[in-house]
């Protein structure tokens, strides 16, 4: 018997997360040059990084032979959101946290429940703890809170809520929301993941940190990725009742997040320009997408994010084409969407490059 086959078959049966497809794979597949390529597949901000994130990374590189100290990042989240200190829980990104909850609360013969078409890492994360999934079919693409909590059995201790939702973009208003957390069991950890929070219309938004006080089995995701333009450095966080907030640090490697990560993340914070120029950005480019995915005809679904998924006859073959034309977006046939893709709302010229290159794929 090989030595693979002594791994658990709960870990065996993973299928792993695929990426969105890099630039620099691309040019060495289609021989492109790399500047000519546009990738539109992984929810980046099209601005790069803040500035401020920028010049604080580069101060910090004077610091990077010591361990990291997380505590200047967590003292201004707990500020930020108006909680304490042990009531945050940093992460290598919102993935890193969204692990640490099913590593906590999951286990073989206990399961979680996941919306159709939601975020692939939460069926990731339940069976690398040996959990069961059960994924309830989606309501025009996106969550049917009602079915999701028919849904929860005895066993059950961990219920994924993307909100909004990747990779389809729909929102949950919040009023509906909070009645879910008031059906659900207190002994079921629900985990809100608001990594697209900021995307959000002022109007739209609601604390829902504020929510842990009568939730304590509320856990709450986001992260740095996405407006704060901070993928590759990998910071996100959790927002827990300090009980909860323990147990996950009990699983948390001690260094998971890196020294330049959190002098980025801290600078971020509190760079409200280009938080602003992001946002604004975001919302012109959402107009000039959907304008255009209007005018082929093709269907979209309304979204809430910075990205936008669409309906094409055949995803892969699309994709295919507009890849051939140096155009990167995301097939989400894995998302069980196969004749969809979905693409990052990018600058107005990165748009126009993905429409052009999508008129002539169709």
């Amino acid at each position: 018997m090989s030595i693979a086959a002594q791994a658990p078959a709960y870990i065996r049966a993973i299928s792993p997360y695929v990426p969105g497809k890099p630039i620099t794979a691309l040019a060495r597949e289609m021989g492109l040059a790399v500047e000519s390529i546009v990738k539109l597949a992984s929810n980046e901000n099209p601005l790069g990084m803040s500035p401020k994130a920028r010049a604080a990374v580069e101060k910090a590189i004077a610091g990077i032979e010591r361990y990291p100290d997380q505590f200047e990042l967590i003292a201004a989240l707990a500020e930020r959101l108006g909680v304490a200190q042990n009531q945050i829980v940093l992460g290598n990104g919102s993935n890193d946290v969204l692990d640490l909850a099913a590593r906590v609360f999951l286990a073989p013969g206990r399961s979680s429940v996941f919306s159709q078409h939601a975020f692939a890492v939460y069926p990731l994360a339940t069976m690398s703890a040996g959990g069961e999934c059960i994924a309830v079919p989606a309501r025009h693409y996106g969550h049917d809170l009602a079915a999701m909590r028919a849904a929860i059995r005895p066993d059950t201790r961990v219920v994924w809520i993307a909100n909004p939702n990747n990779p389809t973009g729909n929102f949950l208003p919040y009023a509906e929301v909070k009645a879910f957390l008031q059906a659900v069991p207190a002994d079921v950890a629900v985990v809100l993941d608001e990594a697209y929070n900021e995307y959000l219309p002022p109007a739209e938004r609601v604390d829902t940190v504020a929510w842990i006080r009568d939730f304590p089995n509320l856990i709450i995701t986001r992260t740095f990725s996405k407006i704060h333009g901070l993928a590759g450095l990998r910071v996100g966080y959790a927002v827990a009742s300090s009980e909860v907030a323990d147990l996950l640090n009990r699983v948390r490697q001690p260094f998971n997040v890196n020294n330049l990560a959190i002098a980025a993340a801290c600078a971020a914070l509190d760079d409200h320009l280009f938080i602003a120029e992001s946002y604004e950005l975001n919302r012109r480019g959402m107009e000039q997408i959907v304008a255009g995915l209007k005018r082929l005809g093709l269907e979209h679904i309304p979204s809430h994010g910075n990205f936008v998924t669409f309906a094409v006859s055949d995803g892969a073959a699309a994709n295919q084409k507009l890849l051939r034309q140096g155009v990167i977006v995301r097939p989400i046939g894995g998302y069980g969407l196969p004749n969809h893709l979905r693409v990052t709302i990018g600058r107005e010229t990165e748009n126009l490059r993905f429409l052009e290159a999508l008129e002539i794929s169709l």
